[in-house]
Protein backbone atom coordinates (compact mmCIF):
# COMPACT_ATOMS: atom_id res chain seq x y z
CA UNK A 1 0.00 0.00 0.00
CA UNK A 2 2.94 2.20 0.79
CA UNK A 3 4.81 1.23 -2.34
CA UNK A 4 1.57 2.34 -4.44
CA UNK A 5 1.12 6.02 -2.20
CA UNK A 6 4.98 6.70 -3.00
CA UNK A 7 4.36 5.61 -6.67
CA UNK A 8 1.34 7.61 -7.20
CA UNK A 9 2.86 10.77 -5.59
CA UNK A 10 6.32 10.40 -8.01
CA UNK A 11 3.84 9.93 -10.94
CA UNK A 12 1.79 13.47 -10.38
CA UNK A 13 4.98 15.59 -9.17
CA UNK A 14 6.46 14.63 -12.77
CA UNK A 15 3.43 15.55 -14.27
CA UNK A 16 2.79 19.05 -12.40
CA UNK A 17 7.09 19.10 -13.53
CA UNK A 18 6.70 18.70 -16.81
CA UNK A 19 3.45 21.11 -17.43
CA UNK A 20 5.33 24.78 -17.18
CA UNK A 21 7.67 23.57 -19.98
CA UNK A 22 4.57 22.56 -22.41
CA UNK A 23 2.88 25.72 -21.55
CA UNK A 24 6.19 27.68 -22.19
CA UNK A 25 6.86 25.85 -25.54
CA UNK A 26 2.87 26.74 -26.23
CA UNK A 27 3.59 30.34 -25.71
CA UNK A 28 7.00 30.63 -27.97
CA UNK A 29 4.63 28.93 -30.28
CA UNK A 30 1.79 31.21 -29.87
CA UNK A 31 4.45 34.21 -30.10
CA UNK A 32 6.34 32.72 -33.37
CA UNK A 33 2.67 32.54 -34.92
CA UNK A 34 1.95 35.84 -33.69
CA UNK A 35 6.07 37.07 -35.71
CA UNK A 36 4.61 34.87 -38.50
CA UNK A 37 1.08 36.98 -38.72
CA UNK A 38 2.81 39.97 -38.11
CA UNK A 39 5.13 39.38 -41.29
CA UNK A 40 2.49 38.14 -43.72
CA UNK A 41 0.30 41.27 -43.15
CA UNK A 42 3.32 43.18 -43.98
CA UNK A 43 3.93 41.15 -47.28
CA UNK A 44 0.15 41.41 -47.94
CA UNK A 45 0.10 45.64 -47.38
CA UNK A 46 1.12 47.94 -49.59
CA UNK A 47 2.34 51.03 -48.76
CA UNK A 48 1.48 54.33 -50.33
CA UNK A 49 4.93 56.63 -49.78
CA UNK A 50 5.19 60.30 -50.77
CA UNK A 51 8.65 62.23 -52.05
CA UNK A 52 9.79 65.16 -53.69
CA UNK A 53 12.56 65.58 -56.59
CA UNK A 54 15.53 66.32 -54.97
CA UNK A 55 18.94 65.57 -56.56
CA UNK A 56 20.42 62.88 -55.28
CA UNK A 57 17.56 61.87 -52.77
CA UNK A 58 15.15 61.43 -55.16
CA UNK A 59 15.52 61.87 -59.10
CA UNK A 60 13.44 61.80 -62.17
CA UNK A 61 15.25 59.25 -65.11
CA UNK A 62 13.14 57.52 -67.67
CA UNK A 63 9.97 57.77 -66.17
CA UNK A 64 11.46 55.29 -63.53
CA UNK A 65 12.51 57.02 -59.66
CA UNK A 66 16.04 56.66 -58.23
CA UNK A 67 18.12 57.75 -55.59
CA UNK A 68 19.34 57.86 -51.92
CA UNK A 69 16.07 57.63 -50.98
CA UNK A 70 14.56 55.58 -53.51
CA UNK A 71 17.17 52.94 -52.80
CA UNK A 72 16.77 53.08 -48.82
CA UNK A 73 13.30 52.76 -49.33
CA UNK A 74 13.74 49.31 -51.09
CA UNK A 75 16.28 48.13 -48.74
CA UNK A 76 14.05 48.67 -45.62
CA UNK A 77 10.95 47.04 -47.73
CA UNK A 78 13.41 43.93 -48.53
CA UNK A 79 14.69 43.89 -44.83
CA UNK A 80 11.07 44.19 -43.73
CA UNK A 81 9.21 42.19 -46.17
CA UNK A 82 6.37 44.64 -47.40
CA UNK A 83 6.03 46.57 -50.62
CA UNK A 84 5.59 50.02 -51.46
CA UNK A 85 4.38 52.42 -54.35
CA UNK A 86 5.84 55.28 -54.55
CA UNK A 87 4.98 58.68 -56.34
CA UNK A 88 6.06 62.54 -56.09
CA UNK A 89 4.13 65.12 -53.86
CA UNK A 90 1.39 66.96 -55.58
CA UNK A 91 2.23 70.80 -55.16
CA UNK A 92 6.20 69.96 -55.07
CA UNK A 93 6.76 71.06 -51.21
CA UNK A 94 8.29 69.88 -48.34
CA UNK A 95 5.22 70.97 -45.84
CA UNK A 96 4.77 74.05 -43.89
CA UNK A 97 1.59 75.17 -42.23
CA UNK A 98 -0.40 77.87 -43.91
CA UNK A 99 -2.11 80.76 -43.09
CA UNK A 100 -5.79 78.64 -42.41
CA UNK A 101 -3.71 76.01 -40.45
CA UNK A 102 -3.43 73.24 -42.88
CA UNK A 103 -0.33 71.71 -43.75
CA UNK A 104 0.54 71.72 -47.48
CA UNK A 105 3.28 69.47 -48.87
CA UNK A 106 4.30 65.95 -48.17
CA UNK A 107 3.79 66.28 -44.22
CA UNK A 108 0.04 67.50 -45.61
CA UNK A 109 -0.49 64.27 -47.76
CA UNK A 110 0.51 62.11 -44.63
CA UNK A 111 -1.55 64.39 -42.49
CA UNK A 112 -4.66 63.87 -44.64
CA UNK A 113 -3.68 60.05 -45.14
CA UNK A 114 -3.20 60.33 -48.53
CA UNK A 115 0.16 58.66 -47.99
CA UNK A 116 1.26 56.00 -45.39
CA UNK A 117 5.00 57.41 -45.20
CA UNK A 118 6.68 60.23 -46.57
CA UNK A 119 10.32 59.24 -47.90
CA UNK A 120 12.69 62.41 -48.46
CA UNK A 121 14.98 64.88 -47.01
CA UNK A 122 12.50 65.69 -44.54
CA UNK A 123 13.75 67.92 -41.56
CA UNK A 124 12.70 66.55 -38.08
CA UNK A 125 11.24 69.65 -36.35
CA UNK A 126 9.09 70.19 -32.99
CA UNK A 127 6.08 71.60 -35.08
CA UNK A 128 6.09 68.96 -37.59
CA UNK A 129 6.33 66.19 -35.01
CA UNK A 130 3.08 67.86 -33.09
CA UNK A 131 1.14 66.05 -36.50
CA UNK A 132 3.37 63.35 -37.39
CA UNK A 133 5.57 60.57 -36.21
CA UNK A 134 9.29 60.56 -37.38
CA UNK A 135 11.57 57.52 -37.10
CA UNK A 136 14.92 58.05 -36.12
CA UNK A 137 16.87 60.16 -37.60
CA UNK A 138 18.72 58.52 -41.53
CA UNK A 139 20.76 61.43 -41.94
CA UNK A 140 22.23 63.80 -40.10
CA UNK A 141 22.69 67.74 -41.38
CA UNK A 142 22.92 71.27 -40.43
CA UNK A 143 22.30 75.24 -41.66
CA UNK A 144 25.32 76.89 -43.91
CA UNK A 145 25.69 79.03 -46.45
CA UNK A 146 26.31 78.39 -50.26
CA UNK A 147 27.84 80.75 -52.45
CA UNK A 148 29.87 81.46 -55.78
CA UNK A 149 33.90 81.40 -55.00
CA UNK A 150 34.37 84.85 -56.71
CA UNK A 151 31.75 86.48 -54.66
CA UNK A 152 33.66 85.80 -51.58
CA UNK A 153 36.66 88.02 -52.31
CA UNK A 154 35.75 91.43 -52.25
CA UNK A 155 38.95 92.41 -52.05
CA UNK A 156 41.77 91.56 -53.65
CA UNK A 157 43.96 89.92 -51.04
CA UNK A 158 47.59 91.69 -50.53
CA UNK A 159 49.50 88.92 -49.35
CA UNK A 160 48.64 86.10 -50.69
CA UNK A 161 52.17 85.51 -51.86
CA UNK A 162 52.91 84.73 -47.64
CA UNK A 163 50.84 81.98 -47.83
CA UNK A 164 52.68 79.32 -48.95
CA UNK A 165 55.05 79.32 -45.82
CA UNK A 166 53.51 79.74 -42.55
CA UNK A 167 54.68 82.66 -40.02
CA UNK A 168 57.49 80.60 -38.35
CA UNK A 169 58.78 78.98 -41.83
CA UNK A 170 59.45 82.76 -42.59
CA UNK A 171 60.64 83.71 -39.15
CA UNK A 172 62.71 80.70 -39.31
CA UNK A 173 64.28 81.39 -43.21
CA UNK A 174 64.99 85.19 -42.01
CA UNK A 175 67.20 84.35 -38.75
CA UNK A 176 69.15 81.74 -40.85
CA UNK A 177 69.36 84.83 -43.54
CA UNK A 178 70.70 86.92 -41.00
CA UNK A 179 73.01 84.59 -39.06
CA UNK A 180 74.62 83.51 -42.48
CA UNK A 181 75.11 87.04 -43.25
CA UNK A 182 77.02 87.53 -39.47
CA UNK A 183 79.29 84.27 -40.05
CA UNK A 184 80.00 85.31 -43.18
CA UNK A 185 81.76 89.08 -42.00
CA UNK A 186 83.13 87.19 -39.09
CA UNK A 187 85.04 84.45 -41.22
CA UNK A 188 86.03 86.87 -44.19
CA UNK A 189 87.51 89.23 -41.01
CA UNK A 190 88.92 85.48 -39.21
CA UNK A 191 90.55 84.43 -42.04
CA UNK A 192 93.75 85.43 -43.72
CA UNK A 193 93.23 84.66 -47.13
CA UNK A 194 89.96 87.92 -47.35
CA UNK A 195 91.80 90.17 -44.50
CA UNK A 196 95.13 90.29 -46.65
CA UNK A 197 93.13 91.36 -50.08
CA UNK A 198 93.10 95.07 -51.21
CA UNK A 199 91.22 96.85 -48.36
CA UNK A 200 88.91 98.68 -51.14
CA UNK A 201 85.29 98.96 -50.03
CA UNK A 202 83.53 97.60 -52.62
CA UNK A 203 85.60 94.01 -52.36
CA UNK A 204 85.67 94.23 -48.33
CA UNK A 205 83.09 91.73 -46.71
CA UNK A 206 81.80 94.37 -44.24
CA UNK A 207 78.67 93.34 -42.94
CA UNK A 208 76.70 95.29 -45.38
CA UNK A 209 78.44 94.00 -48.37
CA UNK A 210 77.94 90.31 -46.58
CA UNK A 211 73.93 91.24 -46.20
CA UNK A 212 73.98 92.04 -50.07
CA UNK A 213 75.83 88.75 -50.93
CA UNK A 214 73.06 86.73 -48.95
CA UNK A 215 70.34 88.59 -50.84
CA UNK A 216 71.63 87.93 -54.00
CA UNK A 217 72.15 83.92 -53.10
CA UNK A 218 68.15 83.83 -52.11
CA UNK A 219 67.08 85.36 -55.26
CA UNK A 220 69.10 82.96 -57.14
CA UNK A 221 71.12 85.99 -58.86
CA UNK A 222 75.20 86.52 -58.48
CA UNK A 223 76.35 89.43 -55.61
CA UNK A 224 79.86 91.01 -55.12
CA UNK A 225 82.52 90.66 -53.64
CA UNK A 226 83.24 87.18 -54.24
CA UNK A 227 84.77 85.01 -51.35
CA UNK A 228 88.43 83.93 -51.50
CA UNK A 229 88.79 81.97 -48.46
CA UNK A 230 87.90 78.43 -47.85
CA UNK A 231 85.55 79.33 -45.27
CA UNK A 232 84.02 81.72 -47.03
CA UNK A 233 83.48 79.59 -49.40
CA UNK A 234 82.38 76.97 -48.02
CA UNK A 235 79.45 79.13 -46.53
CA UNK A 236 78.65 80.39 -49.75
CA UNK A 237 77.92 77.10 -50.99
CA UNK A 238 76.11 75.98 -48.29
CA UNK A 239 73.97 78.88 -48.49
CA UNK A 240 73.43 79.13 -52.18
CA UNK A 241 72.51 75.06 -51.74
CA UNK A 242 70.06 76.70 -48.80
CA UNK A 243 68.38 79.27 -50.61
CA UNK A 244 67.58 76.67 -54.10
CA UNK A 245 65.80 74.06 -51.73
CA UNK A 246 63.66 76.62 -49.73
CA UNK A 247 63.08 78.57 -53.20
CA UNK A 248 62.26 75.38 -54.82
CA UNK A 249 59.64 75.05 -51.61
CA UNK A 250 58.04 78.02 -51.90
CA UNK A 251 57.14 77.44 -55.46
CA UNK A 252 55.65 73.72 -54.90
CA UNK A 253 53.87 75.17 -52.22
CA UNK A 254 52.66 78.13 -53.87
CA UNK A 255 51.15 76.21 -56.98
CA UNK A 256 49.61 73.56 -54.29
CA UNK A 257 47.93 76.58 -52.44
CA UNK A 258 46.22 78.03 -56.29
CA UNK A 259 45.20 74.64 -56.82
CA UNK A 260 43.79 73.54 -53.86
CA UNK A 261 40.06 74.32 -53.71
CA UNK A 262 36.99 75.96 -52.23
CA UNK A 263 38.80 75.71 -48.48
CA UNK A 264 41.61 78.01 -49.54
CA UNK A 265 39.83 80.79 -51.46
CA UNK A 266 40.37 83.73 -49.32
CA UNK A 267 36.58 84.72 -47.91
CA UNK A 268 35.00 87.42 -46.66
CA UNK A 269 32.18 85.43 -45.34
CA UNK A 270 32.99 82.53 -42.83
CA UNK A 271 30.08 82.70 -40.87
CA UNK A 272 26.47 83.86 -40.27
CA UNK A 273 28.24 87.17 -38.52
CA UNK A 274 29.72 87.64 -41.59
CA UNK A 275 27.04 87.51 -43.58
CA UNK A 276 24.60 89.21 -41.46
CA UNK A 277 26.97 92.20 -41.14
CA UNK A 278 27.45 92.72 -44.93
CA UNK A 279 25.09 94.14 -47.74
CA UNK A 280 27.22 93.17 -50.88
CA UNK A 281 25.51 89.80 -51.53
CA UNK A 282 21.72 89.19 -51.22
CA UNK A 283 20.69 85.60 -49.25
CA UNK A 284 17.54 83.75 -48.87
CA UNK A 285 16.43 80.29 -48.42
CA UNK A 286 13.69 78.05 -48.53
CA UNK A 287 10.28 79.67 -48.27
CA UNK A 288 8.28 77.94 -45.62
CA UNK A 289 11.26 75.59 -44.94
CA UNK A 290 12.21 74.79 -41.45
CA UNK A 291 15.27 76.65 -41.92
CA UNK A 292 13.59 79.76 -42.44
CA UNK A 293 11.42 78.97 -39.29
CA UNK A 294 14.93 78.39 -37.59
CA UNK A 295 16.04 81.53 -38.23
CA UNK A 296 12.45 82.94 -37.74
CA UNK A 297 11.98 81.66 -34.00
CA UNK A 298 16.22 82.29 -33.12
CA UNK A 299 17.09 84.35 -30.06
CA UNK A 300 20.48 85.45 -31.77
CA UNK A 301 20.82 88.83 -32.47
CA UNK A 302 22.90 88.00 -36.00
CA UNK A 303 20.60 85.11 -36.45
CA UNK A 304 17.44 87.71 -36.14
CA UNK A 305 19.26 90.19 -38.54
CA UNK A 306 19.41 87.31 -41.57
CA UNK A 307 15.52 86.72 -40.60
CA UNK A 308 14.67 90.36 -40.62
CA UNK A 309 16.26 91.01 -43.97
CA UNK A 310 14.60 88.20 -45.72
CA UNK A 311 11.48 89.20 -44.69
CA UNK A 312 11.72 92.43 -46.25
CA UNK A 313 13.39 91.25 -49.13
CA UNK A 314 10.81 87.73 -49.21
CA UNK A 315 9.47 88.56 -52.60
CA UNK A 316 13.36 88.88 -54.55
CA UNK A 317 15.19 86.20 -51.93
CA UNK A 318 13.27 83.01 -51.44
CA UNK A 319 13.39 79.90 -53.42
CA UNK A 320 11.07 77.14 -54.28
CA UNK A 321 13.61 74.86 -54.12
CA UNK A 322 17.58 73.51 -52.90
CA UNK A 323 18.50 73.59 -56.71
CA UNK A 324 16.87 76.85 -57.49
CA UNK A 325 18.57 78.66 -54.85
CA UNK A 326 21.62 76.68 -55.89
CA UNK A 327 21.30 78.19 -59.20
CA UNK A 328 20.79 82.12 -58.44
CA UNK A 329 24.02 81.42 -56.02
CA UNK A 330 25.66 80.14 -59.01
CA UNK A 331 24.47 83.24 -61.71
CA UNK A 332 24.35 86.11 -59.10
CA UNK A 333 25.65 87.62 -56.36
CA UNK A 334 23.39 85.40 -53.70
CA UNK A 335 24.31 83.47 -51.09
CA UNK A 336 22.28 80.53 -50.17
CA UNK A 337 21.23 79.55 -46.84
CA UNK A 338 20.06 75.48 -46.54
CA UNK A 339 21.02 72.37 -45.35
CA UNK A 340 25.01 71.12 -45.09
CA UNK A 341 24.04 68.01 -47.07
CA UNK A 342 22.58 69.03 -49.92
CA UNK A 343 25.41 72.29 -50.51
CA UNK A 344 28.25 69.54 -49.84
CA UNK A 345 26.38 67.96 -53.10
CA UNK A 346 26.45 71.01 -55.04
CA UNK A 347 29.76 71.74 -53.87
CA UNK A 348 30.89 68.47 -55.32
CA UNK A 349 29.36 68.89 -58.70
CA UNK A 350 29.91 72.25 -59.32
CA UNK A 351 33.75 73.30 -58.77
CA UNK A 352 32.68 77.41 -58.76
CA UNK A 353 31.00 76.63 -55.72
CA UNK A 354 32.08 76.92 -51.63
CA UNK A 355 30.13 76.14 -48.59
CA UNK A 356 31.38 78.54 -45.32
CA UNK A 357 33.57 76.00 -43.06
CA UNK A 358 30.53 76.99 -39.89
CA UNK A 359 27.30 74.67 -40.23
CA UNK A 360 24.68 75.69 -37.39
CA UNK A 361 21.38 74.34 -36.08
CA UNK A 362 22.14 70.41 -35.86
CA UNK A 363 19.08 67.99 -37.27
CA UNK A 364 18.10 64.77 -38.69
CA UNK A 365 16.12 63.54 -41.59
CA UNK A 366 13.58 60.95 -40.75
CA UNK A 367 10.73 59.01 -42.66
CA UNK A 368 7.38 60.44 -41.96
CA UNK A 369 4.45 58.33 -40.95
CA UNK A 370 0.47 59.34 -39.57
CA UNK A 371 0.28 59.97 -35.70
CA UNK A 372 0.12 56.54 -34.23
CA UNK A 373 1.25 54.36 -37.24
CA UNK A 374 2.64 50.82 -36.32
CA UNK A 375 5.57 51.35 -39.39
CA UNK A 376 7.55 54.36 -36.79
CA UNK A 377 9.20 52.20 -34.37
CA UNK A 378 9.45 49.04 -36.47
CA UNK A 379 11.31 51.35 -39.53
CA UNK A 380 13.28 53.09 -36.81
CA UNK A 381 14.47 49.68 -35.85
CA UNK A 382 15.51 48.78 -39.38
CA UNK A 383 17.60 52.22 -39.70
CA UNK A 384 19.34 51.65 -36.98
CA UNK A 385 20.33 48.49 -37.71
CA UNK A 386 21.46 49.77 -41.19
CA UNK A 387 23.76 52.41 -39.31
CA UNK A 388 25.36 49.95 -37.12
CA UNK A 389 26.09 47.85 -40.16
CA UNK A 390 27.40 50.85 -42.16
CA UNK A 391 24.87 50.38 -44.99
CA UNK A 392 23.61 54.14 -44.76
CA UNK A 393 27.40 55.32 -44.88
CA UNK A 394 27.59 53.44 -48.52
CA UNK A 395 24.42 54.97 -49.73
CA UNK A 396 26.03 58.46 -48.73
CA UNK A 397 29.27 57.96 -50.13
CA UNK A 398 27.47 55.91 -54.15
CA UNK A 399 24.96 58.96 -54.00
CA UNK A 400 27.26 61.92 -53.21
CA UNK A 401 30.39 60.86 -55.11
CA UNK A 402 31.28 64.20 -57.62
CA UNK A 403 34.34 65.26 -59.74
CA UNK A 404 35.46 68.19 -58.07
CA UNK A 405 35.90 66.30 -54.69
CA UNK A 406 37.98 64.01 -56.74
CA UNK A 407 40.17 66.72 -58.42
CA UNK A 408 41.00 69.29 -55.59
CA UNK A 409 43.69 68.74 -53.21
CA UNK A 410 42.44 67.83 -49.55
CA UNK A 411 44.00 69.31 -46.52
CA UNK A 412 46.62 71.38 -48.05
CA UNK A 413 48.48 73.61 -45.47
CA UNK A 414 51.04 76.15 -45.17
CA UNK A 415 54.69 74.66 -45.21
CA UNK A 416 56.07 74.08 -42.00
CA UNK A 417 59.70 74.18 -39.85
CA UNK A 418 59.85 70.97 -39.28
CA UNK A 419 59.70 69.72 -42.74
CA UNK A 420 62.81 72.21 -43.82
CA UNK A 421 64.47 71.24 -40.26
CA UNK A 422 67.07 68.79 -41.81
CA UNK A 423 67.75 71.92 -44.21
CA UNK A 424 68.55 73.90 -41.47
CA UNK A 425 70.57 71.62 -39.29
CA UNK A 426 72.80 71.45 -42.75
CA UNK A 427 73.10 75.03 -42.80
CA UNK A 428 73.97 75.24 -39.06
CA UNK A 429 76.76 72.63 -39.33
CA UNK A 430 78.01 74.35 -42.28
CA UNK A 431 78.26 77.68 -40.80
CA UNK A 432 80.01 75.88 -37.84
CA UNK A 433 82.40 74.08 -40.23
CA UNK A 434 83.29 77.81 -41.63
CA UNK A 435 84.10 79.52 -38.39
CA UNK A 436 86.13 76.18 -37.42
CA UNK A 437 88.06 76.35 -40.32
CA UNK A 438 88.81 80.46 -40.41
CA UNK A 439 89.96 79.90 -36.85
CA UNK A 440 92.54 76.95 -38.01
CA UNK A 441 93.40 79.88 -41.02
CA UNK A 442 94.00 82.36 -38.71
CA UNK A 443 96.02 80.10 -35.97
CA UNK A 444 98.28 79.14 -38.82
CA UNK A 445 98.83 82.82 -39.51
CA UNK A 446 99.29 83.38 -35.95
CA UNK A 447 102.11 80.83 -35.67
CA UNK A 448 103.91 81.67 -38.87
CA UNK A 449 104.08 85.80 -37.05
CA UNK A 450 104.91 84.25 -33.46
CA UNK A 451 108.21 82.36 -35.34
CA UNK A 452 109.22 85.64 -37.28
CA UNK A 453 108.46 88.08 -34.18
CA UNK A 454 109.71 85.37 -31.96
CA UNK A 455 106.83 85.42 -29.29
CA UNK A 456 104.53 82.98 -28.17
CA UNK A 457 101.81 81.56 -30.50
CA UNK A 458 98.55 82.40 -28.11
CA UNK A 459 100.14 86.61 -27.84
CA UNK A 460 100.40 86.50 -31.54
CA UNK A 461 96.56 84.69 -32.18
CA UNK A 462 95.43 87.23 -29.52
CA UNK A 463 97.03 90.00 -31.76
CA UNK A 464 95.91 88.88 -35.01
CA UNK A 465 92.31 88.55 -33.18
CA UNK A 466 92.43 92.19 -31.93
CA UNK A 467 93.94 93.72 -34.97
CA UNK A 468 91.12 92.38 -37.42
CA UNK A 469 87.89 93.75 -35.05
CA UNK A 470 89.24 97.09 -33.70
CA UNK A 471 87.93 99.90 -35.06
CA UNK A 472 89.16 102.07 -38.33
CA UNK A 473 90.57 104.84 -36.15
CA UNK A 474 92.50 102.39 -34.55
CA UNK A 475 93.71 100.13 -37.01
CA UNK A 476 95.25 103.68 -39.33
CA UNK A 477 97.03 105.18 -35.94
CA UNK A 478 99.42 107.07 -39.22
CA UNK A 479 96.03 108.92 -40.66
CA UNK A 480 97.54 112.36 -40.08
CA UNK A 481 93.53 113.37 -39.52
CA UNK A 482 93.31 111.54 -36.42
CA UNK A 483 96.71 112.10 -34.50
CA UNK A 484 96.72 114.42 -31.55
CA UNK A 485 99.25 117.74 -31.73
Amino acid sequence: MVRTMGFLICVIGLILLSEPSHVGAEEKKGVADEADKIAANRAQQTLTVTTILQPPFTMAKDNELEGYCVELMYDLAKKLGFSFTLSVVKDGRYGAMDPAGNWTGMIGEVVRKEADLAMAPLTITAARERVIDFTKPFMATGISILLKKDSTAQDSFLFLFLRPFSAETWIGVLVAYFVTCLCLYVVARLSPCEWMAPPTEEKKFTFLNSLWFGAGALTLQGAEPHPKSPSARIIAVIWWVFTVIVVAAYIASFAAMLKSGNEETPSSIQSFEDLANQRAIEYGTIEGSSTYHFFKNSKIPSYRRIYEFMERRREHVMVKTASEGMERAKDSNYAFIGESVMQDLFVAKDCSLMRVPEVVGARGYGIAASLGSPWTETLSMAILEMAETGHLEYLREKWWGGSCAKESIPGYSPLQPQTLGGLFLILSIGLALAVIVSLVELALKARTTAEEQKKPCCSAFTEEIGRRFRSREEENPENPEKVQP
